[in-house]
C-alpha cells in the first residue's frame, strides 16, 4: 500500500464484541471514529456500511456481496479471528477492500486447550466430577489411562500442531504426523516421526488433528479411516468441525473401537449432533479453544493495529488478499500473480500427499525483469491453502514455507522459443518431479504444459487430469461418463507424447465432481491416473 492517506476522519464499524485492548488502541487513533454496534442486524448492517471505512467483525457478521455493494468508503474488513467464510473474498478483492485476519493470537489457548481434552479425556475427568456432584464416591468407573510412552498421531504441524507437540512430548508421549508440508529436518527439529496417513491410523492410541477445514480435508476422517484405526484409539478435536465425520464417529465409539473423543468443534456450529455429545465416551465444549482472556487480549489487539495499519495507507501483516505492491507493478503482474496461485494450488493438489522437498519457479521474458517478489510469494500461498486455507496469506505465506523446511529456488531466463513470458513451476517430492507451466495471452490465463505434456487449458474452478493411453475413443469415454452424472464440460484440452503414446486431457467442469465419479473414471480401460483440483475461478 502507498503513502499515509490524509487528515480526514475515518470511520470504524465494530459490529460483534471486541476485546477492550483492542477497542482502546482503535479509539486512541487520531482521526479515527469508532461506532461500536454489536449483534447489528442484516437490514441495518445494509443501511449503514456506506458511511464506514472499516468494518472489524468476528464469525456472525456476514460480510455479502449485497453488503459490498452499499458499502463505497469501505477500504477494510478486519477478522478478529482465523476464518473468512462470512466475507465474499472475491468480492472484496474486486472492489480494492482489504480483507485481513488475525490468525496466531490463539495458537497458545488452542494448543493448551488440546492438552487439556486429551487429559479430560484420558482420566475420566467429566464423569467422575459429575459423579462426585450427585453425591457419589465411585472409582472403579473412572479409572483412566497414561499419557506417558503412548503415541500420539497429529494430522498437521502448523503453529498449533507444533505446539501440541511439545507439550505432548514433555508428557513423554511418541509423536508421529502426517503433513506433506513439513520437511523431514523440521520434523525432526520438532522430535517428530513424519508418517503415512495410513500408518498414522493404525499406530495411533491418540489422534489429533490442526488443519484448516478444506475440500481436502472435510471428512478427512471417515468410515473407513475408523476402521484403520488401532481399537481403542481416542480422538481429539479442537481444529474445525466436519475435519471427523460426526456420523462416523458416533458409529465407531458406539461399537466400542473407538474409546472416546474429546470434540470443541462442530460441522453444523451452534447446532450440534446431539446423538454424538450425549455418548458417554464423548467429551464435548462448545468451541472453547480460542475462549482465554489473553488470546481475546492479543486477536483484539492484533487485528486493531492492522485496521489502523490500513486505514494509514501503512503495510498490512496478514491481508488475504492484495499483496503488498503498488498499483502500477500491480497492474502489470496481476494476471501473473493470479496465475502463480493457481499454479501453486493445482501443484499441491495433484500431487496429493507426497511430502513436498523443493520448489522451483523459473521466470522466462523480459516483463519478469521486474520485481518478481509478489509472484512468488502468491505460489507459495497456493500451494499452502488447499492444505492451511485461511491461515495463510501473501505476508505470512514465505514463513510458512521456511518453518516446514521447504527449499525454493527462483531462476530467470531472457525468453522462451514459443512464449513471450512464461512461469514455470518444479515441486519435487520423495516421489519424483512435476512440472506445470502457464502464461498470460491477452487477458487470459492459459495452462501451456504439464511434465512433457504440451497443451492449453484453462486454470480456474474444478478441474480433471486425466492422464490415459493415447488410444482411440478416449475424449467420448470421459464426456460420457461425466454427462452419465449430470456434469457439464465447460472446456477441455489435450496433450500428448507422440502419436499412439500418452496423453493428458485437462477438463474443466461446471460442477465439483465426487470422488466417486472419480474412482469410476479411474477405473475405465486405458486411463492411468485421474487428479482433481478445485481452483479460483
Amino acid at each position: 500500500m502507498g503513502a499515509e492517506t490524509g487528515d480526514a476522519t475515518k470511520r470504524v464499524l465494530v459490529s460483534e464484541p471486541l476485546a477492550e485492548s483492542g477497542l482502546a488502541i482503535l479509539k486512541g487513533e487520531p482521526g479515527i471514529e469508532v461506532d461500536e454496534r454489536p449483534g447489528i442486524g442484516a437490514e441495518e448492517l445494509l443501511d449503514c456500511i456506506g458511511d464506514y471505512e472499516a468494518l472489524l467483525i468476528r464469525s456472525g457478521t456476514q460480510v455479502t456481496e449485497e453488503v459490498l455493494e452499499r458499502a463505497g468508503r469501505l477500504k477494510v474488513v478486519g477478522r478478529a479471528g482465523v476464518g473468512i467464510d462470512n466475507v465474499d473474498l472475491k468480492g472484496a478483492t474486486r472492489r480494492g477492500i482489504v480483507v485481513m485476519n488475525s490468525p496466531t493470537g490463539n495458537t497458545i489457548a488452542a494448543a493448551e486447550h488440546t492438552m487439556t481434552m486429551m487429559l479430560a479425556l484420558a482420566r475420566n475427568i467429566a464423569p467422575a466430577n459429575a459423579s462426585l456432584r450427585g453425591g457419589k464416591w465411585e472409582r472403579s468407573p473412572f479409572v483412566g489411562v497414561e499419557l506417558y510412552n503412548k503415541t500420539l498421531g497429529t494430522l498437521g504441524l502448523g503453529r498449533v500442531g507444533s505446539e501440541v507437540v511439545r507439550r505432548a512430548r514433555a508428557f513423554g508421549m511418541n509423536v508421529i504426523a502426517d503433513d506433506p508440508y513439513v520437511s523431514q529436518g523440521a520434523a525432526e527439529r520438532l522430535g517428530v516421526t513424519l508418517t503415512p496417513f495410513d500408518e498414522l491410523l493404525a499406530r495411533s492410541d491418540y489422534i489429533t488433528a490442526h488443519v484448516p477445514l478444506t475440500r481436502e480435508t472435510r471428512h478427512r476422517f471417515g468410515v473407513a479411516e475408523f476402521a484403520r484405526m488401532k481399537p481403542g484409539v481416542r480422538i481429539v478435536n479442537c481444529a474445525r468441525g466436519g475435519i471427523f465425520d460426526e456420523d462416523a464417529l458416533h458409529d465407531a465409539l458406539v461399537s466400542g473401537h473407538v474409546a472416546g473423543a474429546a470434540l470443541d468443534v462442530y460441522e453444523d456450529e451452534p447446532e450440534i449432533n446431539t446423538r454424538l455429545v450425549e455418548l458417554p465416551t464423548v467429551l464435548a465444549t462448545p468451541h472453547l479453544g480460542a475462549s482465554t482472556e489473553e488470546a481475546q487480549a492479543n486477536i483484539s489487539i492484533d487485528i486493531a493495529k492492522q485496521v489502523v495499519n490500513a486505514l494509514r495507507g501503512r503495510p498490512v501483516q496478514n491481508a488475504l488478499n492484495m499483496p503488498s505492491v503498488d498499483a502500477a507493478t500491480l497492474e502489470v503482474l496481476g494476471p501473473y500473480i493470479s496465475l502463480a496461485e493457481k499454479l501453486g494450488s493445482l501443484q499441491t493438489q495433484i500431487i496429493g500427499s507426497a511430502t513436498i522437498e523443493e520448489v522451483g519457479i523459473e521466470y522466462s521474458g523480459g516483463l519478469f525483469e521486474m520485481d518478481v517478489a509478489p509472484i512468488t510469494t502468491a505460489l507459495q500461498m497456493g500451494m499452502l491453502q488447499p492444505a492451511l486455507g485461511d491461515m495463510v496469506n501473501f505476508v505470512n505465506a514465505p514463513l510458512f514455507f521456511s518453518e516446514r523446511g521447504i527449499r525454493l529456488t527462483e531462476t530467470r531466463t531472457s525468453g522462451h522459443d514459443a512464449f513471450s513470458n512464461l512461469l514455470t513451476v518444479r515441486v519435487r517430492t520423495g516421489s519424483g518431479v512435476r512440472v506445470l507451466s502457464g502464461t498470460v495471452a491477452g487477458s487470459q490465463q492459459r495452462l501451456v504444459m504439464i511434465d512433457d505434456y504440451h497443451c492449453s487449458a484453462t486454470p480456474e474452478g474444478p478441474m480433471l487430469l486425466v492422464f490415459n493411453n493415447d488410444a482411440p475413443g478416449m475424449i467420448g469415454l470421459v464426456g460420457t461418463l461425466l454427462g452419465k452424472h449430470r456434469i457439464n464440460i465447460a472446456d477441455m484440452g489435450v496433450g500428448r507424447i507422440g502419436e499412439e503414446g500418452q496423453a493428458v486431457m485437462m477438463v474443466n467442469c461446471d460442477t465439483p465432481v465426487s470422488r466417486a465419479v472419480l474412482d469410476e473414471l479411474a477405473m475405465q480401460e486405458n486411463i492411468n491416473t485421474v487428479r482433481y483440483a478445485v481452483l479460483p475461478s
